[in-house]
């Protein structure tokens, strides 16, 4: 099994292989780039903790030996938020890197599965799956926006208020993955019973989560560490479905056009899936929801296909 992080160096990209160093399978290889030069540095380091995982580092302009053979990459490189800066403003910066980065893997290993961790990830997952369009190799049921981090939070904010084990907390979550688009279904919580009030603060708390860590950090950077965490645990799934095990469901923004071309709420939405060895063999439904959750579901709709645009409207300039 090889798992390939672009974007290695970064505060996301550190935490993140570190995890998997420790977390992946035997003998798997963990494969790491990023323009910054301490990135083979970065693989050394990580080389010196004992499990069987072997690390490679790759920086520079030629990324193309640190992606033959993955089984899935994972692009976490880009400009992360800062104060004053929301997943928007993230756009101008981080379209171009995803486009590049697309076009290099479609060039080496088309086939294999592509998670998406930059921000906005609203809009770069879309111009990904555009890019892999306009290659011709595109297969919507192996691309993927990663939002564990949404999940996570929610189980932590949810057990800290009913005195709760977090990791006893399953809360699922799905949309978008920033602001109002971010919807926590707390209604779906088994044997947890809420208030009106809770449910209004829980949800704009777990909304405003990542404004929340910028501004602590007061200009130091974004969420690392919990991403990180995130991205591991999603990247964990994939890499057992790959390896044959069954009913491995997981939420994540994904493309969910049926068919037909239609789709219930927009082009890409994030929701749970059922994984297996070719990544998404499922999308499942997303159950019953409250009418509060009904209402919020339906004012995020316009910015989210808004955010969705914005991302296929910026490829297709780039090919007229």
């Amino acid at each position: 099994m090889k798992v390939t992080v672009l974007g290695a160096a970064g505060g996301i990209g550190q935490a993140l292989t570190l995890l998997l160093k420790n977390q992946l399978p035997v003998n798997s290889i963990l494969s790491l780039y990023d323009i910054a030069p301490i990135t083979p540095g970065i693989a050394v380091d990580l080389s010196h903790i004992p499990t069987s995982v072997k690390v490679k580092g790759f920086t520079g302009k030629d990324i193309m030996p640190t992606l033959y053979g993955s089984d899935i990459v994972l692009i976490a490189a880009g400009v992360a938020r800062k104060p004053g800066l929301d997943r928007n403003d993230l756009f101008k910066f981080n379209a171009s890197i995803i486009c590049n980065l697309v076009t290099q893997i479609i060039k080496i290993c088309p086939e294999t599965l592509i998670a998406i961790i930059t921000n906005p990830i609203n809009s770069t997952v879309a111009i990904a799956a555009e890019v892999l369009k306009k290659a011709g190799v595109y297969n919507k049921n192996k691309l993927f926006g990663i939002t564990t981090l949404d999940s996570i939070r929610s189980n932590t904010f949810v057990a800290k208020l009913k005195d709760k084990q977090p990791q006893n907390i399953t809360v699922p979550v799905i949309g978008g993955h920033s602001g109002l688009t971010i919807l926590p279904l707390l209604s779906q919580i088994p044997n947890i019973i809420f208030t009106e009030e809770e449910i209004t603060n829980l949800t704009k708390s777990i909304q405003n989560a990542g404004t929340e860590v910028v501004k602590a950090k007061a200009g130091g950077g974004s969420a690392t560490l919990s991403m990180g965490e995130a991205a591991a645990r999603f990247t964990l799934s994939l890499v057992y479905a790959l390896q044959g095990a069954s009913n491995i469901i997981e939420y994540a923004y994904v493309d969910a056009t049926e068919k037909d071309g239609k789709y219930k709420y927009a082009p890409f939405f994030a929701q749970p899936i059922l994984l297996d060895k070719d990544g998404i063999a499922e999308r499942k439904d997303l159950g019953i929801l409250s009418s509060y959750e009904q209402e919020i579901l339906q004012k995020m709709l316009k910015v989210l296909n808004k955010d969705i645009a914005l991302g296929k409207d910026y490829v297709n300039s780039l090919f007229l």
